[in-house]
């Protein structure tokens, strides 16, 4: 069964949430916020690396829970999402891309705003002004739309966003 955590999964979820929430990006930055404005809350804080591989291992908790409180908030229903995706670039020489155990998955693709091909995969995000709603990792060449359309009917909702690169 292993030791007991001394910081709970719900307390992590909330610190997590917490930091989302109240704007810190840098986790340092938000231990020492936590620690000297939150101690009364939290009992044990972990340091940086111990915090950052528990929401690491959290990760599907996390995007359960987030789900939940934007479903559960007038942010959910906002009428504006945006779209958008960035090239992830996987290897530059032609060496690595056949070794590479990303071969049949990742490919090449154009990116329009660098003006440049690249070897790897295309990052798309779904989110209100407020909150990420969905994301998806695909190949180069996926159609941002096509993406699009298909993480609307993974979150049960038939709107349609109010703006896309593609409509640039």
């Amino acid at each position: 069964m292993g030791i007991a955590p001394r910081l709970t999964d719900a307390e992590l979820v909330t610190l997590a949430m917490m930091q989302a929430m109240l704007g810190f990006t840098s986790e340092a930055k938000w231990l020492r916020h936590s620690r000297a404005h939150l101690r009364q809350l939290f009992p044990y804080l972990p340091k940086q690396p111990g915090y950052n591989k528990r929401l690491r291992k959290a990760a599907e908790l996390l995007r359960r829970v987030a789900r939940l409180l934007a479903t559960d908030t007038t942010v959910w229903s906002d009428d504006v999402w945006i779209v958008d995706s960035t090239p992830v670039e996987c290897g530059r020489s032609r060496e690595t891309v056949k070794r590479s155990d990303l071969a049949g998955w990742a490919e090449y693709g154009y990116c329009a705003i660098h003006s440049r091909f690249f070897w790897g995969l295309r990052l798309h995000l779904v989110c209100t002004l407020h909150l990420p709603i969905a994301f998806a990792l695909t190949g180069a060449k996926a159609d941002e739309r096509e993406t699009l359309l298909a993480s609307r009917c993974r979150t049960g909702t038939g709107r349609r966003p109010a703006r896309t690169d593609a409509d640039r």
